[in-house]
């Protein structure tokens, strides 16, 4: 039987580019991972190879490079939106580029003659987040016309002590887990929220602050939440950034269920009161909602393995 030729797309992928501004003696660092992937008119590279229509993926990797230098990184969405608009406005065959780009946070190291202090909550002190693991992520589609920009973050690790339930779940045959009044509760925070500015016509949100205001709503609805369900905690998280931030529609949340097990110190004549868990990193629940305004369609993806 015949073939056809279905959908196609091609680019350069993850391209590690390290921006740094010099403010005097005071530098600041962008470090981002950068995927290009660019569609449009071409067949006929792949059924003839002819590559009239081809922009090579090196010369794409040489303008994510170049524009580091000509527009500065602000942020990974805007960025992004630079490499989008660029790609599609300049090439005729291209119709559609998506732009997608990790960012890896770095700290300062306080000195000790800068009297650096470490600020602790006043009120939550059960709740926790590992440092140095998080990974921001963006999505930047464009079409000549319509923008779509999808954010998030992987791998922020977080941890509540205490103030977490599970009890009154289906039992049968097959049922051992004992009901637990006071557990931890331990998750990988893995979530992509989606942004209602689409057009050029539009007010642009202010990316960082953006990033900064979402994840700390979701930080604070996690250490707030008195949780009897995994479930429940995801639902304030979303609830909680749609809520606050008029910007975002949409959030999606993959919630590894991180459990820890309370030790057996009996045959050792110890009694364990909460206070030493076995950490199991196999197998784990996964916890997966999309939180939606009222009136919104979703359109992140279901399976965000590769967003």
């Amino acid at each position: 039987m015949p073939t056809i030729l279905g959908q196609n797309q091609y680019g350069k992928a993850e391209n590690r580019v390290v921006k740094i501004v010099r403010d005097g003696d005071t530098h600041h660092i962008k470090d981002l991972n950068v995927s290009v992937a660019l569609s449009g008119d071409m067949d006929d590279v792949h059924y003839s190879g002819s590559n009239a229509n081809v922009l090579p993926t090196d010369t794409t990797k040489n303008t994510v490079f170049a524009f580091a230098k000509e527009h500065g990184i602000e942020s990974a969405e805007q960025f992004g939106i630079h490499l989008a608009r660029h790609f599609v406005s300049s090439q005729e065959p291209i119709h559609r580029a998506r732009i997608r780009i990790e960012e890896y946070s770095w700290e300062r190291i306080a000195t000790s003659e800068g009297n650096s202090r470490f600020i602790g909550a006043d009120e939550v002190k059960h709740s926790f987040v590992r440092k140095g693991q998080e990974t921001r992520v963006s999505q930047i589609t464009y079409d000549g016309e319509n923008w779509e920009v999808i954010s998030g973050l992987k791998d922020l690790t977080v941890m509540n002590s205490t103030n977490s339930e599970f009890w009154g779940y289906v039992k049968d045959r097959y049922t051992t887990l004992k009901e637990a009044y006071d557990r931890i509760l331990a998750t990988d925070v893995s979530a992509r929220w989606r942004y209602n500015w689409t057009s050029d016509e539009q007010r642009m949100p202010n990316w960082e602050k953006s990033y900064e205001q979402a994840r700390k709503h979701m930080l604070h609805a996690f250490a707030e939440t008195y949780s009897l369900s995994l479930q429940q905690t995801l639902y304030q998280m979303g609830s909680r950034i749609i809520n606050s931030r008029s910007e975002i529609d949409e959030i999606r949340f993959s919630l590894p269920n991180n459990h820890h097990f309370l030790v057996d110190l009996e045959p050792f004549g110890l009694k364990n009161d909460n206070e030493v868990y076995f950490a199991a990193d196999r197998p784990y629940g996964l916890i997966e909602a999309t939180v939606l305004r009222d009136g919104v369609e979703p359109k992140i993806p279901v399976d965000m393995t590769n967003l």
